[in-house]
């Protein structure tokens, strides 16, 4: 068996789901899990500053090894003394392998076994990416997880082409694992297979040999309808070794959050809670709130009432609004801050649930209420 630097402890099971409470150990701490873990695309979470993310309860934020390597470029990075240091983070990180940009770039880009050969989004410049090129750049960027290079299957795809796509995920695994060093670091696998049970069976039995710390559930919230993620998601956990970490990609809405945890997710990130902050939208525990609408002009309450987010604590809806109207950075400075903290902190409540034996009541409680 492979030694680690980043391992998963199991904690305690929920006797009536999935939910399952743990702890993720790395070289730059300890976290708890079922975890949300803010985005940091370009080595900076969107108008935050990391004391800021530290007094919301941050424990590990992913960065993107695309955009990265496009700008300012890994070796820069690395001579900043990694990306801990280059942005001044000092809890957990997870570099994503930049796989899912690049199949996301339609056109733009041509898949073949040996990578993806795509146009940059910045200057139009030719650029490669392979196994072997996305490890050695996460080896450069050096976050504590480093993500295996995959090809994202998008929703919908036949049968043959998911078969196909996935058994080539496997193939990348393998490279990226021959080709990652550093000790320090460990890297997740990714499980592929579309919307196919036989596919995702195919997929965790391949890569659960290939022994990696974790395993990322790539593919899922592509489009299709949320009862098919559930379902797919459901065959796809119970497959999956119980002493690794399983990490659920690009979910984060509340009422997926709480649903993957009742099949045994533990680990989510996505760029949603800032994204929609930046368009004037709250997340709330009833559901989103579109503060930029006529109807809060006058409203003098928080976002959410008994919040104790920083935005919560001292400003008004009517407030937030006027900065959104006047076009003030300040105005999505504060609902970014809201919403990650709505995020983090639902992630501890969801922690408590469980070690209170509570979990299936709670996540009932919730859904009733979120619209």
């Amino acid at each position: 068996m492979t030694k680690h630097a980043v391992t998963y402890e199991l904690i305690k099971e929920c006797p009536r789901s999935g939910a399952r409470l743990g702890r993720l150990h790395t070289p730059h701490g300890t976290f708890e899990t079922p975890m949300f873990m803010p985005v940091g695309t370009q080595a900076t979470v969107k108008t935050l500053a990391p004391e800021e993310l530290y007094d919301m309860g941050s424990q590990v934020i992913l960065s993107n090894t695309y955009h990265l390597f496009l700008r300012p470029g890994h070796e820069l990075v690395r001579k900043a003394g990694g990306l801990h240091k280059f942005m001044n983070y000092k809890r957990g990180m997870l570099t994503d392998s930049g796989g899912f940009q690049v199949f996301s770039l339609g056109a733009m880009r041509k898949i073949t076994e040996e990578g993806v050969m795509f146009r940059s989004h910045i200057d139009g410049s030719k650029q490669f990416l392979s196994p072997e090129v996305s490890t050695q750049v996460q080896e450069a960027l050096g976050a504590d997880i480093a993500m295996a290079f995959d090809e994202c299957i998008p929703y919908p795809a036949d049968f043959d082409y998911a078969k196909r796509s996935t058994e080539r995920t496997t193939r990348w695994a393998k490279r990226c694992l021959e080709t990652h060093t550093r000790e320090d670091q460990s890297m997740f696998g990714i499980v592929q297979g579309g919307m196919y049970p036989e596919l995702r069976r195919m997929s965790v039995q391949q890569l659960t040999e290939l022994d990696f710390a974790g395993y990322g559930i790539g593919g899922l919230s592509v489009g299709e309808p949320k009862s098919m993620m559930y379902d797919i998601l459901s065959h796809t956990t119970e497959l999956m070794p119980k002493d690794k970490a399983r990490y659920l990609m690009g979910v984060g809405t509340a009422d997926c959050i709480v649903e993957a945890v009742n099949l045994g997710v533990d680990m989510f990130d996505c760029v949603f809670p800032t994204r929609v902050a930046r368009n004037g939208t709250a997340m709330t525990h009833t559901g989103r709130l579109v503060v930029r609408n006529a109807t809060y002009a006058e409203d003098f309450r928080p976002i959410e009432e008994g919040c104790d987010c920083y935005a919560c604590r001292n400003f008004s809806r009517a407030y937030i609004r006027h900065l959104f109207k006047a076009e003030e950075i300040f105005g999505l400075r504060l609902l970014s801050i809201h919403n990650l903290h709505f995020l983090l902190h639902f992630a501890k409540e969801i922690r408590e649930a469980i070690a209170n034996d509570c979990f299936p009541e709670f996540r009932e409680r919730f859904l009733e209420n979120y619209r």
